[in-house]
């Protein structure tokens, strides 16, 4: 795996930056997807894999089953009537913090170098020392190297494509929360639905993995894919710097959190 040190947030998109167009589109477009993490030397771990901490993680993945079927039991009468796919409701479990095997990404890796740059806590109302931030960390995926080692479809699947992706109409959350992953291995991209104006305006996309045994980056090393991964390493004098930055092309919460809670948070940060 690749560790890229930047200082800026036009460095950063100079190196994403393909150095000759596409010969088909004639267009300069990167192809991966995107992963802010506030600690650089953090693993690529799954909110089920944190669920009991992470020293060590995947401690209660075994309760993963029971976690969705009480989100079903509970949820219902909040969620729009249009969700009646299990693989939906996965999406929007995850999507409201509930602990699943799914890994956010995003399209956008500005969207990324904000999730990567943000004070750690939302009720934090002073900025740290540039001397006591910690480096952060922007993970880029390669994710058509990905599909092409499982062979998948170089297609960001949506949840009606999963079983016929991989040759299985019946294919269901339930069925691989019971699969042993030696049985059946992949990881993949999927596109969630547009649950809420969020999703659409944070590019959302999460990765599908079959294991809960090891971090995505442990994953993808065992299986000969680490070069499918880039590390962007935000030092730590230099965050405060980039996120300012995002501040100066319209990358913040008011637009990333398109509601009330989101102006609220852009207020508090911005008059810190």
């Amino acid at each position: 795996m690749r560790e890229i040190t930047i200082h800026t947030l036009g460095e950063f998109i100079d190196q994403l930056t393909p150095a000759a167009p596409d010969p088909e589109t004639g267009r300069r477009r990167d192809t991966g997807v995107y992963h802010g993490a506030t600690e650089a030397d953090a693993a690529l771990l799954t909110s089920l894999d944190r669920l009991g901490g992470t020293t060590p993680p995947h401690t209660k993945r075994e309760l993963e089953e029971h976690i969705f079927r009480n989100f079903l039991r509970y949820s219902r009468p909040y969620l729009p009537a249009s969700l009646t796919n299990d693989w939906e409701l996965l999406v929007a479990a995850q999507h409201h913090g509930v602990p699943t095997r799914l890994l956010d990404w995003t399209y956008s890796p500005l969207v990324a170098a904000f999730f990567a740059t943000r004070p750690g806590s939302r009720h934090t109302w002073a900025l740290p020392e540039p001397s006591v931030e910690q480096p952060r960390a922007i993970w880029r995926l390669d994710w058509h190297a990905l599909h092409d080692a499982f062979k998948v479809p170089r297609l960001a699947l949506r949840i009606e494509e999963l079983g016929k992706a991989f040759q299985h109409e019946s294919l269901t959350p339930w069925e691989l929360f019971n699969t042993n992953a030696e049985e059946r291995t992949f990881a993949c991209l999927i596109e969630p639905p547009s649950l809420d104006a969020r999703v659409v305006a944070q590019a959302a996309a999460f990765t599908l993995c079959t294991s809960t045994t090891e971090s995505f980056d442990q994953f993808l090393d065992k299986h000969h894919l680490n070069e499918a991964l880039t590390k962007f390493i935000i030092p730590g004098e230099t965050v405060a710097r980039v996120r300012d930055q995002l501040d100066l092309v319209g990358i913040d919460e008011r637009h990333l959190f398109p509601d009330l809670d989101g102006v609220s948070a852009t207020l508090r940060r911005y008059y810190m």
